[in-house]
């Protein structure tokens, strides 16, 4: 199996995987509410943020699948790209606000972490959506002098 389509299967089970993990939010937190009692006691206000950062974590991948499917058909330097990589990036600050939200009601190591990471993320996309809105630029011109 190619490298393209071991992707391509990735993200589509990550996607979808991704929409039943959110669907399934409050049956597994009143699971968890046995064991750890910050989803007892913040139940609705941890469904909601974990819904926000998971939905938008989901959302960020259905952009990806966008844009990969521009790399498959040899075509990814087009503006949907670019405006793709902008949603990704607003996308990102979005969960990473969400899961700072979430700092309120309980502090771990890993909620810093994926706040850092969703942030970084959100700029890294809003540069490389310069980078191709660029590109895109070149390659219109370069497609007029042909």
């Amino acid at each position: 199996m190619k490298l393209e389509q071991c992707v391509k299967w990735l993200l589509d089970l990550m996607y979808y995987g991704g929409c039943v993990v959110c669907a399934g939010i409050p049956v597994a937190f009143k699971y968890m509410g046995k064991w750890y009692t910050v989803f007892q006691t913040h139940f609705i206000a941890m469904c909601i943020l974990f819904f926000i950062a998971g939905a938008f974590a989901v959302m960020i991948i259905g952009e990806l699948r966008k844009m990969f499917q521009t790399v498959l058909e040899q075509n990814c330097f087009i503006q949907q790209n670019v405006i793709s990589l902008k949603k990704m990036g607003y996308y990102s600050i979005v969960t990473s606000i969400a899961t700072t939200i979430r700092l309120f009601y309980t502090v771990t190591p890993s909620t810093v972490v994926i706040i850092i990471i969703f942030f970084i993320a959100g700029l890294f996309s809003f540069v490389l959506s310069k980078v191709f809105q660029q590109a895109v630029k070149y390659k219109q011109e370069n497609d007029l002098t042909i």
